[in-house]
């Protein structure tokens, strides 16, 4: 057994006690207790202990929503469409909003915050990649920074959503996405105005020298 599969292993043992003690030593040691795992063995897997297991956890949801993403038909979806699509994918792939609940008041703790804001960038990478985004410039940057925050607001509002199948929610993530929609129309607007493009390339001239990161390993949105 190769230890992705230990971790794997672990993570599952976890989330039933994450529900009544949070991510905490508490629930790390219980699961490691459950599955009569090595000590040792889980510290080398899992070196801040439960807390390593919340970003295996969120990551894990990235990945679920990657895998369904690419299963789906959307050839004919316009881009606001396939966000929205996305977001939701990456939402349902969460199957207990308590495990979520308890990594929120996590990743708000001072020592856990920056764990956070990588996550919640590294979910907003891995849907504008899916989508296929080729920007290369600052917008590869305002592109993910925009819909992190309309993820992490959604995610919130869903924490606390109990409308029939989630209707709410779904309607505050189209008014949020439509948010996003119009700052790209206003940026779109500017660069093919001869006029306002003049008038902002003084300002805002550095801004075009920023390039999109290579993907280096301590880099957000391309964490281990």
């Amino acid at each position: 057994m190769t230890l992705n599969s230990h971790k794997s292993d672990l993570l599952a043992a976890i989330l039933p006690h994450v529900t009544f003690d949070g991510w905490s030593q508490a629930s790390f040691d219980q699961a490691v207790s459950d599955l009569q795992m090595d000590p040792g063995l889980a510290e080398v897997l899992a070196p801040r202990g439960a807390v390593d297991l919340a970003v295996a956890f969120h990551r894990c949801g990235d990945s679920a929503m990657v895998r369904k993403y690419s299963e789906t038909d959307t050839d004919t979806m316009n881009i606001r469409s396939k966000v929205i699509l996305a977001v939701r994918l990456r939402l349902e792939a969460i199957n207990d909003k308590e495990v979520v609940r308890r990594g929120s008041s996590l990743f708000v703790l001072p020592n856990f915050a920056a764990d956070g804001a990588k996550l919640i960038w590294e979910t907003a990478d891995h849907i504008w990649t899916a989508l296929g985004d080729t920007s290369s410039d600052i917008n590869w940057y305002t592109k993910r920074a925009t819909l992190g925050a309309v993820y992490a607001s959604t995610v919130l509002f869903w924490l606390g959503d109990d409308s029939s199948e989630h209707q709410d929610t779904w309607e505050f993530l189209d008014r949020r996405i439509e948010n996003i929609m119009q700052i790209e129309k206003v940026k779109g607007h500017i660069r093919t105005n001869e006029i306002l493009s003049v008038a902002f390339a003084g300002p805002l001239w550095f801004l075009r020298k920023i390039e999109k990161p290579d993907y280096a390993d301590d880099l957000p949105g391309r964490g281990p």
